[in-house]
């Protein structure tokens, strides 16, 4: 079990404790400068690393000028090695400062005498073509070695001219009549002429070049049918059109054709490739009659491999706005609208097709078809749709190879589609699940139960029917330990209580722990609780939790799994509530938050300084807040009976014009209760902003809590405090929205019979009265009595993102403040790099990091002079998009003030749907702006009754014309 929680508990580190980056660069030139070949073999090898731990550029370009060196005068296996850290390290290539210098070094090689020190060079070169894609020198070096009657120069020579050709529009232009020369030219190999053709799908910089080498590329293919020819210059011709856009119609219809006309396999195959490519960049321009002449291609086809290439174009199509087009059949003769058809045709002669890779594409087409076209009416489709998936269903449930797996996964997802577009079929799919899951194999048994689990939760009244065969199969597995049953367990596990919607029943409890202690491991049951968290079992998560404590390795572990248990136990306290019974409401809501405050000193001493488990103690105060707030609003409801308005009330309240004093103190305890919960959804807000990395499902079970804390200062807004002007439009919400989880769905259905109760008494009665105080108690228990879901990010961080901040001037010792002139003013450079986990940009990706400067005046020094309003303080924002993870920007802040200065820079992201999240970091320095020595002799000298010497005011003037 350690093994297992570990990765979730070290997720958030980056590695060992750091060396200094000097240290680190130190000990690496050490090795570059041994005498021993091996020795600085190994040297130059590690400098992706030391790259990949200090990303700044003042480390990256005295590695590079040291690596160029070692480059200039090495031998041409150290050459090579330095080449292949280049490739490695190209994200940081721009972080070179002196690449002039950099360049030098390495240019100078190209003048050696070895072809193959001088490919090398020619190799580096276009490995750096990113940073220097304007050289003139590298352009010509490149030209002449294509000359070159070395064959390992001149492929170098295409590799660079293959790289600047991409990042050069100059060069692009300049080298295509030399290419073309090549290609054409009698003398040059074909084995050359293969190489060189490639480089033409970067002649995309403006449309005459895309033109004048698709013309070229045209020639060529008519001019040399060989296969291999036919082959590279196809492949070349379909990726320049990707790039320039303008001929992707032309290039579809060339494909078609070699597709149609031409005998050759290969050829096929690389048309349905490129065709496959163009699919998925482009779906859009795909016509009626390309996907027409596509279908007929399938149909004819006597070979499998060419037919399941030809489906998958089509699947792929499918599920995009190309099917639309396809099916729109504009009104015209009887023959077109019947062969308008083919595709349907098709899909329904593959659905049970012997392979298993083509029966798949054509469920898959089906499945989109019925998806998409919903306006028509297909259900004799929809039907063959069902049919061909449970017979592809019953065909890989028993067949464990990886093929087999890969095929049921398609067939599973159409199955969740189809169920969600169409959900009268949703009960025929479940059955034959159902059916099957029972004479599966293993591997099948798990991809079955996700199904079956994504059905429950989009159709939640399907649950119920599925529950007694899955608790019929739990009994009979797991009676071997093996990885599939206990993967297997965990799946099944997560079917129960996603099916059993409601509390579980004893009886399922009993036979989910029995399997347990037969055969799982404590991972496993681990799995199973967090599920059981995430569905809102607690009674189940809290006995397996307790049941684990003992079986963890480290302590930290074990605060871990003690702060979930006493989370699990707080909520389980409130399953008990029951409506109008106030006062075991208060003592339920007192016993959770006993168990909350263990819970969160137990989470704390879990948290280390690699994994801080930030958001879980966030989550958690802001939990065990909203409870007592929830208890401060019951209590302050009863108060209307232990202290209702006094008689004199009416009268004080016209004397005072305040219309809420004829409530008595209950108003003045209604406004503050309105204005914690206010306060509460403030920082909901915040918790979802700095949650970056959560996955959605997390963001929307927070934004849910943000919305009950509004709708309670909604509700105490409305029925107390303010009911003229109430507003219930903005409320009431939206049917069309798609609920995700049984936890959203009974979260709305509360809020909308909240909102309806409050709506309904706001109309009919004054305030205050015990209706009013009754619903606003009622809606408290209604929103506690759903089951809390800790979703996945509480658990689980499947995605990482940090920046990296430096600045300079940065002070050699932190306490230390920096010296600035008063009349100057300090540049203040940022840099910065952003790091991510194993999985960059899984849930969102990062546009642009927003940076904010602001300076504070920590203590004054001297006497005060008059200073200009403006030069007080400095608040100051930029947005700066990354390049390969790293961005630099600058900001002049004016120190005009004497006195230690605090300066702030703060970073927060935006992400590609313009949203802003504040992720951190906050870096601080000290700077200390010092009195320039002419205004302080001035002072001096006015102090003791002198007047400023004529070479004094002469200094002063050409200290300020610098600025």
């Amino acid at each position: 079990m350690a093994a297992g929680a570990k990765s979730f508990l070290a997720d958030a580190g980056y590695g060992e404790q750091e060396l200094d980056a000097n240290s680190a660069l130190m000990e690496l030139d050490k090795g570059l400068r041994s005498g021993k070949l091996g020795e600085q073999c190994e040297a130059v090898v590690r400098f992706p690393r030391l790259f990949q731990k200090y990303p700044f550029p003042i480390l990256i370009n005295s590695a590079f000028l040291k690596l160029a060196d070692v480059f200039r005068v090495g031998n041409n296996f150290l050459r090579l090695c330095v080449l292949k850290v280049t490739q490695q390290s190209e994200k940081h290539l721009e972080k070179i400062l002196n690449v002039d210098e950099f360049v030098k070094r390495v240019f100078s090689v190209i003048h050696s005498n070895d072809p193959v020190a001088r490919a090398i060079t020619l190799r580096m070169l276009g490995s750096m073509a990113s940073i220097i894609p304007e050289r003139k020198n590298a352009h010509h070096s490149i030209r002449q070695s294509l000359d070159s009657h070395d064959n390992v120069e001149v492929e170098a020579a295409i590799f660079a001219a293959a790289n600047f050709s991409a990042q050069s529009k100059d060069f692009a232009g300049g080298i295509c009549n030399k290419i073309s020369e090549m290609i054409q030219g009698l003398a040059t190999p074909v084995d050359l002429k293969l190489k060189l053709i490639p480089i033409l799908q970067h002649m995309h910089h403006d449309a005459s070049l895309a033109s004048s080498s698709r013309q070229l590329l045209q020639q060529l293919v008519t001019s040399y049918p060989s296969t291999k020819m036919v082959i590279v210059t196809l492949h070349t011709f379909t990726l320049l059109a990707a790039s320039s856009l303008v001929d992707i119609p032309k290039q579809i219809q060339l494909l078609l054709q070699y597709l149609k006309n031409d005998p050759r396999k290969a050829v096929k195959r690389l048309a349905i490739q490129d065709l496959k490519l163009l699919a998925n960049k482009t779906p859009h321009t795909w016509s009626r009659e390309n996907i027409q002449a596509l279908c007929e291609c399938a149909l004819q086809t006597p070979y499998d491999s060419l037919k399941l290439g030809m489906l998958s174009v089509l699947s792929t199509l499918s599920g995009t706005i190309a099917i639309k087009q396809y099916f729109s059949i504009a009104p015209g003769t009887a023959a077109t609208t019947a062969r308008s058809f083919d595709l349907v045709k098709l899909a329904q002669e593959c659905c049970y097709h012997n392979n298993r890779g083509i029966a798949a594409h054509g469920v898959r087409v089906l499945t989109n078809i019925s998806a998409s076209c919903q306006e028509k009416d297909l259900l004799a489709l929809e039907q063959d749709a069902v049919f061909g998936l449970e017979s592809l269903l019953v065909l890989c449930s028993q067949d464990s190879s990886p093929g087999a797996q890969a095929t049921l996964k398609i067939a599973l997802t159409c199955m969740v589609k189809l169920a969600k577009c169409r959900p009268h079929l949703s009960q025929s799919v479940v059955e034959s699940l159902l059916t099957q899951l029972h004479s599966a194999q293993d591997a099948a048994r798990i991809l079955m139960c996700h199904c079956l689990a994504a059905i429950a939760m989009q159709l939640p009244v399907l649950g119920d029917g599925m529950l007694g065969d899955l608790m019929d199969l739990y009994k009979v597995i797991g009676r071997s330990a093996t990885d599939k049953q206990q993967e297997l367990l965990v799946s099944l596990a997560t079917v129960i209580f996603v099916a059993s919607q409601k509390a579980l029943s004893s009886e399922v409890k009993n036979v989910i722990k029995q399997q347990l202690e037969n055969v799982s491991n404590g991972w496993t049951a681990y799995r199973i609780a967090r599920q059981a968290s995430r569905m809102g079992n607690h009674d189940m998560a809290r006995e397996l939790y307790q049941s684990l404590l003992t079986q963890v390795a480290s302590e930290h572990f074990y605060f871990w799994l003690n702060s979930l248990k006493e989370f699990s136990h707080a909520e389980q306290c409130l399953t008990g509530l029951q409506e109008e019974d106030y006062s075991s409401a208060l003592s339920c809501i007192a016993e959770s938050l006993k168990s909350y405050h263990k819970g969160i000193a137990s989470l704390t001493a879990a948290s280390t300084p690699l994994n801080p488990l930030s958001f879980q103690c966030g989550f958690v105060k802001l939990r065990i807040d909203l409870l007592q707030a929830f208890s401060q609003l019951i209590c302050t409801c009863n108060s209307l009976k232990t202290s209702p308005p006094p008689a004199i009330a009416t009268t004080i309240a016209m004397t005072s014009g305040n219309d809420l004093q004829r409530c008595g103190r209950i108003s003045t305890q209604m406004k503050l209760s309105m204005e914690e919960f206010r306060n509460l959804a403030t920082r909901y807000g915040d918790l979802y902003q700095s949650s970056f990395d959560a996955d959605s499902a997390t963001l929307r079970n927070v934004e849910l809590q943000q919305q009950s804390c509004l709708l309670i200062s909604h509700a105490v807004e409305a029925l107390i405090l303010d009911p003229e002007s109430a507003s219930f439009q903005e409320y009431t919400s939206s049917g069309a929205a798609h609920v995700e989880s049984e936890y959203e769905r009974r979260m709305m259905s509360v809020f909308n019979h909240v909102l309806e109760e409050v709506e309904s008494l706001n109309r009919k009665y004054a305030p205050v009265s015990y209706l009013h105080t009754a619903c606003l108690c009622n809606a408290v228990i209604a929103l506690l009595k759903v089951p809390l879901s800790f979703q996945r990010y509480f658990f689980q961080k499947l995605q990482s993102t940090s920046i990296k901040l430096a600045l300079s001037p940065s002070p050699r010792n932190p306490a230390e403040p920096i010296a600035v002139q008063n009349n100057q003013q300090l540049a203040l450079k940022v840099e910065g790099v952003v790091q991510h986990g194993s999985k960059p940009g899984l849930f969102r990706k990062i546009q642009s990091v927003c940076l904010n400067v602001s300076s504070t005046l920590q203590s004054k020094s001297g006497q005060d002079y008059k200073i200009p309003i403006d030069n007080m303080t400095n608040e100051m924002e930029q947005r700066v998009e990354p390049h390969n993870d790293y961005f630099s920007t600058q900001f002049l802040l004016n120190l005009a003030i004497l006195g230690t200065h605090n300066i702030t820079v703060e970073s927060s992201v935006k992400d590609l749907n313009g949203i802003v999240w504040k992720t951190g970091p906050k870096t601080t320095i000290f700077v200390k702006s010092l009195e320039d020595p002419y205004s302080q002799q001035v002072r001096l000298q006015q102090q003791q009754g002198q007047p400023p010497t004529q070479q004094q005011q002469q200094q002063q003037r050409t200290a300020y014309s610098r600025f």
